[in-house]
């Protein structure tokens, strides 16, 4: 699917403001971020980076925030709409914030979290 990097920005802050109130109420040192490809030449449609909440001890003043990474090549070509696109997104960014909020991976695909 081709998408401007505008247009793809624009569906990912609407599936952030689809997000279930309970994964994004007190967000703290988090960011957002677009990358074209995981560095790593896999297929990855997105990626956290960071401790997550169930880990944290002492947390805050000058250390730098987390980072959800979502890349837009692998999901453009596994879409084949916007609609389609817009979904693998949203559930993209659920995924993530299951890490940030420390849910493993198995917990996250049984949720229907990727």
């Amino acid at each position: 699917m081709d998408i401007s990097e505008a247009a793809f920005e624009s569906l990912v802050e609407e599936a952030l403001g689809q997000l279930p109130e309970q994964l994004t109420v007190g967000l703290d040192n988090l960011i957002f971020v677009i990358e074209d490809e995981p560095e790593d030449g896999s297929d990855s449609l997105g990626w956290y980076e960071g401790t997550a909440l169930t880990e944290r001890d002492q947390y805050g003043y000058g250390q730098l925030p987390d980072r959800i990474v979502l890349f837009r090549g692998p999901l453009t070509r596994m879409c084949r709409h916007e609609d389609q696109l817009f979904e693998e997104i949203w559930v993209t960014l659920l995924h993530e914030l299951g890490h940030y909020h420390g849910i493993e991976e198995d917990a996250l695909h049984e949720l229907g979290w990727g």
